[in-house]
């Protein structure tokens, strides 16, 4: 029967923004490059470095049975088993802590999970409103709208890269019912420390909301010695051996090359991902087998993850030394964005012209942030993915030079 009133996926439908790049391709559509430059994207964070060929090859063994199957939902026990021991190993868990049973769900890929699991926890009715860094990753807000939730942004503090907790009174959290955090940030490379987790935890012990770790820049990192503390880990620093309330994201695509697998996993407080289980098994995203296959080969090896990390770690001491006396931006300590403050502030016209003149393209800060009574965090920026080849990037970062030493 036909009703007048709108679901809550309907309403928010309605209020869904432009994806970041659709607002770059109408903010460049009536633009021509130079037609003696190749164009350059660094405006998406799609990893270009090969994809190893063992992953392949596992995939096309497992191929032939594969199609032939059904995949359960939870994922086979072999796989989640092999990313229950990366855990461990990567986040220095005790041993026990991470049951593969009830810690682990396989997803295909963060996006597609951290859509969902505003969908399958969120009570809209009691508490509706979903927390997020600004800037951020658009899907955090789609996410909330379409489970009829109220997005609520935490402004980014400029200087430390990092969302202000500071800023919300009890009333607020007390309507918080899932926040969502990325660590190390997008865009700003930031990694989230023990002691703001352990703030954060008390508001949770108070309120009682879900937080929701997208980790998936977590092994690209700078500090080989220092790898990024993740919320599980600092779970375990806390004597939140439960992890009661949390849940962490994470995926193949930029740790192994390969965003086309669509292969990651949701990890943290087994009480939820029990939930997250029974809804996943109606929403029927399952990881099709040979894809489960190429997956555990991919999280028992290192040494491809190695050799990703060393391939960034270079061309963001080229960009230093490239732009970084022209156009001083902080380094980030992970992931493979440059959050990089325009010469004159106004990010869309810096875009404009760069691409006009050089065929380099980048993205608006504005596109990924909103504003606010405290103003706009992500204006005024503009993002550079170092993820082409190394002589790619360095050939677009000397375009970006030339062009701000004759624009500015």
């Amino acid at each position: 029967m036909a009703s007048d009133q709108q679901r809550p996926g309907q309403a928010g439908l309605s209020h869904l923004q432009p994806y970041p790049f659709e607002r770059l391709r109408a903010l460049l559509a009536d633009i021509t490059p130079p037609a003696d430059r190749e164009p350059v994207a660094l405006s998406i964070g799609e990893p270009r470095h090969p994809v190893p060929d063992w992953i392949t090859r596992a995939a096309a063994d497992a191929l032939h049975d594969s199609l032939g199957r059904y995949p359960a939902s939870a994922g086979q026990p072999a796989l989640r088993e092999t990313i229950a021991g990366w855990i461990r190993r990567r986040f220095q868990l005790t041993d026990g802590a991470i049951d593969p049973d009830r810690h682990i769900l396989p997803a295909a890929g963060t996006r597609e999970a951290l859509f969902a699991v505003t969908q399958a926890l969120l009570n809209p009715a009691e508490r509706p409103d979903v927390a997020m860094p600004n800037p951020f990753y658009q899907i955090y807000e789609g996410a909330a709208l379409l489970a009829g939730g109220v997005p609520r942004l935490l402004n980014t503090d400029p200087a430390g890269g990092l969302p202000s907790l500071d800023d919300w009174q009890a009333a607020d959290w007390a309507r918080c019912g899932l926040i969502y955090l990325c660590s190390p940030g997008n865009p700003t490379g930031r990694v989230i420390p023990q002691t703001f987790w352990e703030k954060l935890f008390e508001q949770q012990d108070r309120h009682g909301f879900v937080i929701a770790a997208d980790e998936c820049y977590s092994e690209l990192y700078r500090d080989e010695s220092n790898p990024p503390l993740g919320l599980l880990q600092a779970c375990q620093a806390a004597g939140r051996t439960d992890f009661a309330g949390c849940l962490v994201f994470h995926s193949l695509s930029k740790r192994s090359n390969v965003p086309g697998l669509r292969s990651g996993f949701i990890a943290g407080d087994a009480r939820l991902i029990a939930s997250f289980r029974a809804y996943r098994t109606y929403q029927g995203c399952a990881l099709p087998l040979h894809v489960q296959q190429a997956s555990r080969a991919a999280w028992q090896d290192e040494a491809h993850v190695a050799a990703n990390r060393a391939a960034y770690r270079d061309k963001f001491e080229r960009a230093r030394s490239i732009i970084g006396d022209i156009c001083p931006y902080q380094d980030p300590e992970a992931g493979f964005y440059i959050w990089l403050p325009v010469p004159d502030g106004d990010d869309e016209a810096f875009t404009r012209g760069l691409y006009r003149d050089t065929g380099v393209t980048v993205l608006p800060g504005r596109y990924l942030s909103r504003p606010t009574p405290a103003g706009d965090p992500g204006r005024g920026h503009a993002r550079l993915a170092l993820v082409a080849e190394t002589p790619v990037c360095e050939d677009a970062l000397h375009r970006i030079r030339h062009f701000i030493e004759h624009s500015y």
